[in-house]
Protein backbone atom coordinates (compact mmCIF):
# COMPACT_ATOMS: atom_id res chain seq x y z
CA UNK A 1 0.00 0.00 0.00
CA UNK A 2 1.46 3.54 -1.11
CA UNK A 3 0.35 6.37 1.43
CA UNK A 4 -1.61 9.41 -0.51
CA UNK A 5 -0.17 13.10 0.52
CA UNK A 6 -2.59 15.78 -0.90
CA UNK A 7 -1.34 19.34 -1.54
CA UNK A 8 -2.17 22.65 -3.26
CA UNK A 9 -0.02 24.04 -6.07
CA UNK A 10 1.19 27.57 -5.75
CA UNK A 11 3.54 29.64 -7.92
CA UNK A 12 4.89 26.03 -9.35
CA UNK A 13 5.70 24.57 -6.22
CA UNK A 14 3.88 21.79 -3.90
CA UNK A 15 2.85 22.84 -1.01
CA UNK A 16 1.54 19.82 1.30
CA UNK A 17 -0.76 19.90 3.63
CA UNK A 18 0.69 17.12 5.83
CA UNK A 19 4.61 18.14 5.74
CA UNK A 20 5.57 15.85 9.18
CA UNK A 21 3.89 12.70 7.97
CA UNK A 22 5.24 13.17 4.31
CA UNK A 23 8.73 13.77 5.46
CA UNK A 24 8.61 10.91 8.24
CA UNK A 25 7.76 8.98 5.09
CA UNK A 26 10.49 9.69 2.83
CA UNK A 27 12.89 9.19 5.74
CA UNK A 28 12.07 5.50 5.62
CA UNK A 29 12.50 5.09 2.15
CA UNK A 30 16.34 6.87 2.39
CA UNK A 31 18.36 5.69 0.03
CA UNK A 32 16.24 3.72 -2.37
CA UNK A 33 15.16 4.95 -5.47
CA UNK A 34 11.49 6.03 -5.98
CA UNK A 35 8.57 6.90 -8.77
CA UNK A 36 6.63 10.46 -7.94
CA UNK A 37 3.07 10.86 -9.74
CA UNK A 38 1.37 14.22 -9.74
CA UNK A 39 -2.61 13.48 -10.54
CA UNK A 40 -5.58 15.76 -9.90
CA UNK A 41 -7.46 14.07 -6.76
CA UNK A 42 -10.27 11.93 -7.97
CA UNK A 43 -13.33 12.67 -7.53
CA UNK A 44 -16.06 9.72 -6.35
CA UNK A 45 -19.47 9.39 -7.99
CA UNK A 46 -22.17 11.00 -6.47
CA UNK A 47 -25.10 9.12 -5.19
CA UNK A 48 -27.23 10.95 -7.74
CA UNK A 49 -25.48 9.80 -10.45
CA UNK A 50 -25.49 6.61 -8.81
CA UNK A 51 -28.96 6.66 -8.66
CA UNK A 52 -29.54 7.65 -12.10
CA UNK A 53 -27.32 4.69 -13.25
CA UNK A 54 -29.34 2.16 -11.69
CA UNK A 55 -32.77 3.44 -11.73
CA UNK A 56 -32.75 4.99 -14.93
CA UNK A 57 -30.25 3.53 -17.53
CA UNK A 58 -30.00 -0.03 -15.89
CA UNK A 59 -33.78 0.15 -14.56
CA UNK A 60 -34.95 1.20 -18.40
CA UNK A 61 -32.99 -1.38 -20.03
CA UNK A 62 -34.21 -4.20 -17.10
CA UNK A 63 -37.50 -3.32 -17.92
CA UNK A 64 -37.08 -3.03 -21.58
CA UNK A 65 -35.08 -6.48 -21.83
CA UNK A 66 -36.80 -8.50 -19.42
CA UNK A 67 -33.69 -9.04 -17.70
CA UNK A 68 -32.54 -8.50 -14.00
CA UNK A 69 -31.08 -5.38 -13.05
CA UNK A 70 -27.76 -7.06 -12.33
CA UNK A 71 -27.60 -9.05 -15.63
CA UNK A 72 -27.68 -5.43 -17.78
CA UNK A 73 -25.19 -4.38 -15.35
CA UNK A 74 -23.00 -6.98 -16.10
CA UNK A 75 -24.01 -7.10 -20.16
CA UNK A 76 -22.90 -3.01 -20.20
CA UNK A 77 -19.75 -3.36 -18.68
CA UNK A 78 -18.84 -6.60 -21.48
CA UNK A 79 -20.33 -4.47 -23.40
CA UNK A 80 -18.56 -1.09 -23.19
CA UNK A 81 -15.47 -1.58 -20.47
CA UNK A 82 -14.28 -4.69 -21.19
CA UNK A 83 -10.78 -5.41 -22.82
CA UNK A 84 -9.39 -8.78 -24.20
CA UNK A 85 -6.16 -10.86 -22.44
CA UNK A 86 -4.54 -13.92 -23.60
CA UNK A 87 -5.43 -16.52 -20.82
CA UNK A 88 -3.90 -20.08 -21.51
CA UNK A 89 -3.29 -19.65 -24.74
CA UNK A 90 -7.35 -18.08 -25.28
CA UNK A 91 -8.68 -14.84 -26.03
CA UNK A 92 -10.51 -13.97 -22.73
CA UNK A 93 -12.98 -10.77 -22.61
CA UNK A 94 -12.56 -9.10 -19.25
CA UNK A 95 -14.81 -5.97 -17.24
CA UNK A 96 -13.37 -3.64 -16.08
CA UNK A 97 -14.98 -2.42 -12.96
CA UNK A 98 -17.43 0.93 -13.09
CA UNK A 99 -16.38 1.83 -9.63
CA UNK A 100 -12.73 2.43 -10.75
CA UNK A 101 -14.19 5.00 -14.00
CA UNK A 102 -12.98 8.78 -13.57
CA UNK A 103 -16.15 11.06 -14.05
CA UNK A 104 -14.77 12.10 -17.56
CA UNK A 105 -14.89 8.31 -17.97
CA UNK A 106 -18.33 7.53 -16.27
CA UNK A 107 -19.69 10.01 -18.36
CA UNK A 108 -18.24 9.13 -21.90
CA UNK A 109 -19.70 5.38 -20.79
CA UNK A 110 -23.25 7.09 -20.37
CA UNK A 111 -23.17 8.68 -23.28
CA UNK A 112 -22.31 5.32 -24.82
CA UNK A 113 -24.73 3.31 -23.14
CA UNK A 114 -27.78 6.03 -24.35
CA UNK A 115 -26.80 5.67 -28.39
CA UNK A 116 -26.32 2.18 -28.11
CA UNK A 117 -30.22 1.98 -25.93
CA UNK A 118 -31.12 4.41 -28.56
CA UNK A 119 -30.01 2.76 -32.03
CA UNK A 120 -30.34 -1.03 -30.78
CA UNK A 121 -33.27 -1.26 -28.57
CA UNK A 122 -35.07 1.93 -29.90
CA UNK A 123 -34.88 2.79 -26.30
CA UNK A 124 -34.79 6.73 -25.16
CA UNK A 125 -32.69 6.82 -21.71
CA UNK A 126 -33.06 10.43 -20.28
CA UNK A 127 -29.58 12.47 -19.71
CA UNK A 128 -29.88 12.80 -15.87
CA UNK A 129 -30.96 16.69 -16.60
CA UNK A 130 -33.96 15.18 -18.36
CA UNK A 131 -35.31 13.05 -15.20
CA UNK A 132 -35.88 13.62 -11.79
CA UNK A 133 -34.83 10.43 -9.23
Amino acid sequence: MNPIFCAKIKQGKPILYDTDNFNKYLFGLEGKEVEVVVRLPRKDRSIDENAYYWKVVVGLISEHTGYTPDEVHEFLKLKFLSKIIVMAGKDERIPRSSTSLSTLEWEKWMTEIREWAAQELGLDIPEPKRVEI
